[in-house]
């Protein structure tokens, strides 16, 4: 199949500032992105993906009959548009609320005012979540590489299991936490371990701890999705637990990617 391209796009901008709506349309035009269907309210966004599909879904997060979360999740269980990619763009800094967009799988988080640099990085970050290719690995047929994805947030899961799929990836067991994980660890072999940091009962880091000082697992490579900053009190010193590599939430194709022919590879 071939690939999307910039100028191929649908999009559909869920902004209700005339005003706002504009600029964007006026900042996505300038990245060659020519179908822009503007609409001002999760009802009307709803609808317009509803009756007329789209590419992706350009959102503020404040909206007069909801939110934009609320359109994510809409997306995210719906088993027609499941794979849309969402972009918001938002001035909110509250982590707390952002943190919610991270888990449902935002593919991108857009400051407002954004740059051309942060619109271009989100606009190649939903191309690959569309024009999905397959990992080439040198020691692996990809599609036979089996992966313990660990998430306490179904969503997230879903859309990190998408990613994955796109890649190649087709041997997936999800767990919703680190002692379901552990239970499944005993019960089967895996080539690769994925997991959230914050979860109940055992978190991230306990999980990876047990992995590598467990005889039959500690060879394992461990990457952990975390929307917590890698400067973070949580994250200093997160390699000691036996973790491989970070991977920031919103969860992109290819920092995935580099990270899977790099660990996967050696």
């Amino acid at each position: 199949m071939q690939n999307i391209l910039l100028a191929d796009l649908s999009i559909i901008l869920v902004e209700p500032s005339d005003t706002q709506r504009k600029i964007i349309s006026t900042l996505l035009h300038k990245e060659n992105v020519k179908n822009v269907f503007g609409v001002s309210n999760v009802k009307e966004a709803i609808d317009a993906i509803d009756q007329q599909g789209g590419d992706v879904v350009v959102s503020s997060m404040y909206l007069e009959d909801g939110t934009g979360l609320d359109i994510l999740k809409s997306i995210k269980q719906s088993p027609i548009h499941c794979a849309l990619p969402f972009m918001l763009v938002s001035s909110e800094s509250s982590a707390q609320k952002l943190e919610e967009f991270k888990q449902a799988g935002v593919a991108a988080i857009l400051p407002k005012p954004f740059s051309t640099e942060h619109l271009s990085r989100a606009l190649k970050t939903s191309l690959d979540l569309i024009n999905t290719e397959e990992l080439d690995l040198n020691l692996f047929d990809v599609r036979q590489v089996r992966v313990l994805l660990v998430d306490d947030s179904k969503l997230a899961r879903n859309h990190i299991n998408r990613v994955l799929k796109g890649l190649g990836i087709e041997q997936i067991i999800e767990a919703e936490n680190g002692a379901m994980a552990l239970t499944i660890l005993k019960e089967n072999t895996f080539d690769l371990v994925v997991t959230d940091y914050n979860m109940p009962e055992m978190d991230g880091r306990e999980l990876s701890e047990f992995i590598r000082f467990n005889t039959e697992t500690s060879h394992l490579p461990i990457i952990m999705v975390t929307s917590e900053s890698v400067d973070s009190l949580h994250m200093t010193n997160i390699h000691q637990a036996g973790v491989n590599a970070l991977c920031d939430k919103p969860f992109e194709v290819e920092q995935v990617k580099m990270l899977l022919s790099s660990l996967l590879n050696e």
